[in-house]
């Protein structure tokens, strides 16, 4: 294994210590708030799926059922509700369509051939089907997001042009196969995102700090 990935999860999981993440009642929760996560905060997300709960919507089945136009309603505080109730009833009607409405059947399919389906669904990209794959199918995916690749960029660990699956070859090709250390780095990752590599970078305090390049920062 590289040395890189182990010792950056290490350094994390020391400072911060495990994040449970991703919070949910069950698979399906999971999969909704990786839709609604998209271009929102993670609090916007949790009133949307309160206002889901208080209606007695937090099924596969009761969601199917609902119109676009209701969902979205729903959904309004996570941001770009119509947008985002068009992605999440497509996610449904294919999960109803493909696999009868049964995750459990869905979720027992090849990951990689599950994931081609997933990213078939117009809405879904890489980062929520992996998502959708890792924290409720409890698949092995790796997460990419944008904080993870600008920890590893500005570290110089990968190039600055690497694109989403570069990045997702570079740690799943460095890690073991486990799928809680995916769980657990992916969170990890976006601690540290939010806590210290920002748009404005905070590295004194990071507890990546010590493995920058010695030319410093890498210019993003």
């Amino acid at each position: 294994m590289s040395t890189y990935p182990v010792d950056i999860y290490e350094r994390l999981l020391q400072a911060f210590g495990h994040q449970d993440w991703w919070p949910g009642d069950s698979p399906f929760e999971v999969m909704v708030g990786a839709v609604l996560t998209q271009n929102t905060s993670w609090k916007n997300v949790e009133k949307a799926i309160d206002n889901l709960r208080d209606a007695d919507c937090l099924r596969l089945a009761d969601v199917h059922q609902l119109k676009v136009e209701e969902l979205a309603e729903l959904i309004r505080p996570a941001g770009y509700y119509r947008l985002k109730a068009r992605r999440l009833k497509n996610l449904i009607d294919f999960v109803a369509d493909r696999y009868d409405g049964s995750l459990e059947a869905m979720f027992a399919v090849d990951v990689s051939q599950l994931r081609e389906e997933l990213l078939g669904i117009n809405g879904i990209g890489p980062e929520t089907a992996d998502s959708i794959l890792l924290y409720a199918g409890d698949l092995l995916s790796f997460v990419v997001d944008n904080y993870t690749a600008r920890v590893l960029k500005r570290h110089g660990w990968i190039e600055p042009e690497a694109d989403y699956y570069a990045i997702q070859d570079f740690l799943a090709s460095s890690l073991p196969d486990d799928v809680q250390l995916y769980n657990e780095f992916h969170a990890l990752f976006v601690r540290v995102g939010n806590s210290y590599c920002r748009k404005t970078p905070q590295c004194d305090q990071c507890p990546l700090n010590e493995l920058l390049p010695e030319s410093g920062i890498v210019d993003l």
